[in-house]
């Protein structure tokens, strides 16, 4: 048993580690040009959404989550349709990106915070956990607040990047943990 599940996490590590990668590159993007257009925000929303649908996607037939396959399709469902959308109608979603993009992150950060919060509870660290919190509590002030994060919406890209940013680093440190507790399973 315990093989296989190493054997799993040693084919794997490298998606984490690429996700994270991207996510941080996102986070750093949004945080360096901050004034970047509309379209440029939208474009790596979409972009970013579908990446994460199809890694969770993927996370169902590789058994690399704790969670149960139905999470990880909802998750990868919901990734992919806001990727889809926001891709194809990139004009409508930016003329209404500062509510619809609040309405969107709200819920994104809903289910990503309730999945991440699933994670950690089932195994996968306190750092899921904390990622979950963070998720919720970004998802609750966003839906909380619509009117003012739309007049100050030259700060989402910042609130976004930051998050990114702690985010990918997050998923860079687990991929290089995961592939550090998969050599020395190897090596004894």
């Amino acid at each position: 048993m315990a093989e296989e599940t190493t054997g799993k996490l040693c084919d794997i590590w490298w998606l984490v580690l690429l996700r994270g990668i991207v996510l941080s590159l996102f986070g750093l993007l949004l945080v360096a040009a901050p004034g970047a257009t509309l379209s440029s925000l939208v474009l790596f929303i979409g972009i970013y959404w579908f990446i994460h649908g199809i890694f969770s996607l993927i996370s169902i037939f590789t058994g690399r989550s704790s969670l149960h396959w139905g999470w990880l399709l909802l998750d990868g469902m919901i990734g992919i349709l806001a990727g889809v959308f926001v891709l194809n109608h990139p004009l409508f979603t930016a003329f209404l990106i500062p509510t619809t993009l609040v309405i969107i992150l709200a819920v994104f950060g809903f289910v990503m915070g309730f999945i991440n919060l699933l994670q950690g509870v089932k195994g996968d660290g306190a750092g899921a956990v904390i990622l979950g919190v963070i998720n919720v509590f970004f998802a609750i002030f966003l839906l909380s607040h619509p009117a003012m994060v739309a007049m100050f919406a030259s700060f989402l890209p910042i609130t976004i990047g930051i998050l990114g940013i702690i985010g990918g680093v997050w998923l860079i440190i687990k991929a290089l943990g995961i592939r550090g507790s998969v050599s020395e399973s190897a090596s004894t």
